[in-house]
C-alpha cells in the first residue's frame, strides 16, 4: 500500500499538510471577492448567494464590465427570503483596488472558451496560454497588496494555473524568484469537485459503478489525467478507468447538445466546494504537494490543510503518480 504524501518527498516542506498556515479565520463569516462574471463566474455567484448565508458576510464582484457588474449587484440583492432579509449575503460592485480586501479571492476570469463545434480535444488545456497571462496580473496584484487570504482558482486549466499564480506572485520586477508573494498553502484550485460529481452521475445509472457512491474517490487534475477510483478497499483498475473516461468526457457530451458545459462546474467545483472549504469541511480541491497542485479530498483546519490520508492500492497510486508527473512536466515547461 502507498500514501498520497509520498509524492511530496522532502521537497517544498512548507506545503505538507498542516505545515503551512491558515488563509482565513475558520470561525465566523468571511468575505469573498470574485473576478470574472462570465458564464462560470456568474453562475458561481448565484450559488454562493443562495448557499452561503451561514458562512459569507458579503460578496464583492469585479469583471471589467461596469454595466454587467451593476446589473448583477442590482438583481442579486433582490433575491431574499420574505421576512428574513439578512439571511443571504449582500453582493457589492467593487473596484480593482478592492479585490484583495477579502478573506477569499476567486479567480473566474477567462480569455475565451473554445466555441461549440471547434475541433479541440482538450478544451481545458486549450485555454492555458491566454488564461496564464490573465492570472499573472492578479497574482502580481495579490503580492503588491500583501494578500494573506485564500487565492481560489476556478478558471481552466485549474491545476497549472495554481502554479502560475504561486510562481508569478513571487517573481520580482526583474523576473527573479523571491518569497514575498503568495504562500503555497494560500492557493487552491477548484476543478475536481465536478469530476467527482460526474463520476457519481454515471455511478447512479450503472450498477457496475455503484461502489463509487460509498467507497470511491477522485484524484488529480480537472482534465485528461483525472483519476477516478471505483473503491479504495476494493479497487478495480479496469472499472475505475472506464468510469474515469466517462467523467473526463462528460463536458464533451454537453457540448454535443449545442451548449457550453459551465453550470455543473460553476456549482459543484465552484460554489459548493468553496463553501465547504470556508466551513472547514471535507471537499475536493487542488492543493500544493511538493510544488505541484494536485486535486484530492482535503479540508482546512486550524493548523492548515489536512489531506485525507489512507492506504492506496499500488495500481491506483501509480495512476495518481502519473497525473502528478504530468502536472510537474507542464509546470517545468513554463517555469523551468
Amino acid at each position: 500500500m502507498r500514501y498520497l504524501e509520498e509524492l511530496i518527498g522532502d521537497r517544498w516542506s512548507d506545503t505538507a499538510a498542516g505545515s503551512g498556515g491558515v488563509p482565513f479565520d475558520i470561525h465566523g463569516k468571511k468575505r469573498v471577492n470574485i473576478v470574472g462574471l462570465g458564464d462560470v463566474g456568474g453562475t458561481l455567484l448565484i450559488g454562493l448567494k443562495l448557499l452561503g448565508g451561514d458562512v459569507l458576510s458579503g460578496i464583492g464582484i469585479y469583471g471589467g464590465n461596469e454595466a454587467l457588474e451593476r446589473r448583477y449587484e442590482f438583481e442579486m440583492n433582490q433575491i431574499a427570503y420574505p421576512w428574513d432579509y439578512d439571511r443571504l449575503p449582500e453582493v457589492a460592485f467593487i473596484g480593482r483596488d478592492e479585490l484583495f480586501d477579502c478573506d477569499a479571492f476567486v479567480f473566474c476570469a477567462s480569455k475565451s472558451v473554445p466555441a461549440i463545434g471547434d475541433a479541440v480535444k482538450d478544451v481545458r488545456m486549450a485555454q492555458y496560454e491566454a488564461n496564464r497571462e490573465i492570472i499573472k496580473e492578479y497574482a502580481h496584484l495579490a503580492a503588491e497588496k500583501g494578500f494573506k487570504g485564500l487565492f481560489a482558482v476556478v478558471s481552466d486549466p485549474v491545476d497549472p494555473l495554481c502554479r502560475v499564480a504561486y510562481m508569478e506572485s513571487n517573481r520580482n520586477q526583474t523576473g527573479a524568484s523571491g518569497s514575498k508573494g503568495l504562500r503555497p498553502w494560500q492557493i487552491q484550485g477548484y476543478g475536481l469537485g465536478v469530476m467527482n460529481s460526474r463520476a457519481a452521475y454515471y455511478a447512479k445509472r450503472d450498477e457496475r459503478f455503484r461502489s463509487f457512491l460509498t467507497e470511491g474517490r477522485a484524484f488529480g487534475p480537472h482534465g485528461k489525467d483525472l483519476v477516478i477510483a471505483n473503491s479504495i478497499e476494493h479497487y478495480d483498475d479496469a472499472l475505475s478507468r472506464e468510469l474515469t473516461e466517462l467523467a473526463v468526457n462528460a463536458n464533451l457530451r454537453v457540448r454535443e447538445t449545442g451548449y457550453k458545459p459551465y453550470i455543473a462546474p460553476a456549482l459543484s467545483s465552484g460554489a459548493i466546494s468553496l463553501l465547504q472549504t470556508l466551513r472547514g469541511e471535507w471537499h475536493y480541491s487542488s492543493t500544493c504537494l511538493g510544488g505541484v497542485f494536485l486535486g484530492s479530498r482535503n479540508r482546512m483546519t486550524e493548523t492548515g490543510v489536512e489531506l485525507e490520508s489512507m492506504p492506496l492500492p499500488e495500481a491506483l497510486f501509480r495512476r495518481i503518480e502519473h497525473a502528478y508527473r504530468e502536472l510537474e512536466r507542464i509546470g517545468g515547461d513554463q517555469h523551468g
